[in-house]
């Protein structure tokens, strides 16, 4: 049956190395993994200097999609499997499917948080620096079945964390890592969203923003606002000559601000832990 593939979920993305005006994008993407309804495909972005013909990796990402009926949108077909070299690729193709699966239901769980205006908040705190962008859903945004693209969505996110990140630090900044991006619902033509971010931590020399996306339905449709999107995006704090800066400590003053901080923390830590494991693991080899 004639399907589209949707973006369910894109996986924790590091920005390994930045790409510059000149440069050769070469992208690479692989089918890795299929469950009953949903594809794994592994992607890889590697930047060439035409010039000296340097080349290196500046991103890898893990994306997951559905495939939806053409006659019904609605409907999530049957993936046809793909055969594997090994056993333990579909072993550990399986594992990855199901933490993102767990993950994207616990994510789901606790996206009813709402930001609130706040009047005259004080400079390094959560109300000080939080930003929102409402936006229209177009034509020029949408597939040809009137939904929103993914990389739509994901570029609006990263310029409201973006701003968050600048008003918190007031200098130049770049974003670093995304924690995973959780397509919850499809976004329709007409609906009117609002991208939402908040500071949640602050290290020495990051800051994690939580980001979501709310979708109004604005034509014809009579159901309420709902949560499309969630993710959380890292940034650090550059000087003039590209060099990390000290970012300043974000101050919270509620118990909810202080319980996000806390678990930040422990994202940054698990974060800290895993890559430290994978630089001695390149090392031994």
């Amino acid at each position: 049956e004639p399907c589209v593939a949707a973006l369910a979920r894109v996986e924790r993305t590091d920005f390994l190395s930045p790409m510059c005006i000149g440069e050769v994008a070469n992208v690479s993407a692989e089918i890795t993994y299929t469950s009953r309804h949903s594809v794994e495909v592994q992607v890889n972005v590697m930047s060439e200097n035409i010039l000296t013909g340097a080349k290196k990796v500046t991103n890898k990402a893990t994306l997951w999609y559905v495939p939806l009926s053409l006659k019904n949108v609605n409907k999530v077909l049957e993936v046809p499997p793909i055969q594997y070299a090994r056993k333990e690729q579909e072993d550990e193709g399986k594992k990855r499917y199901e933490e993102q699966k767990l993950d994207r239901l616990e994510t789901k769980q606790r996206n009813g948080d709402v930001i609130l205006p706040v009047i005259n908040p004080e400079p390094h705190t959560v109300g000080y620096s939080q930003s929102s962008l409402i936006h229209l859903v177009g034509p020029s945004d949408c597939t040809l079945l009137g939904f929103v693209h993914g990389g739509v969505t994901m570029k609006l996110m990263d310029e409201v964390a973006g701003i968050v990140a600048a008003r918190h630090c007031k200098t130049n900044i770049v974003t670093a890592s995304v924690d995973a991006i959780n397509f919850h619902e499809k976004i329709k033509k007409g609906c009117v969203i609002t991208v939402s971010g908040r500071m949640t931590f602050t290290s020495n020399k990051s800051m994690e923003i939580e980001v979501f996306v709310d979708a109004d339905p604005f034509v014809d449709e009579p159901r309420e606002r709902y949560r499309a999107v969630s993710a959380f995006f890292t940034y650090v704090s550059l000087s003039k000559e590209g060099k990390p800066l000290p970012v300043p400590q974000l101050l919270t003053e509620t118990e909810d601000e202080k319980r996000r901080f806390e678990e930040g923390k422990g994202r940054y830590l698990q974060t800290k832990a895993k890559r430290q494991a994978q630089m001695q693991q390149a090392a031994q080899q």
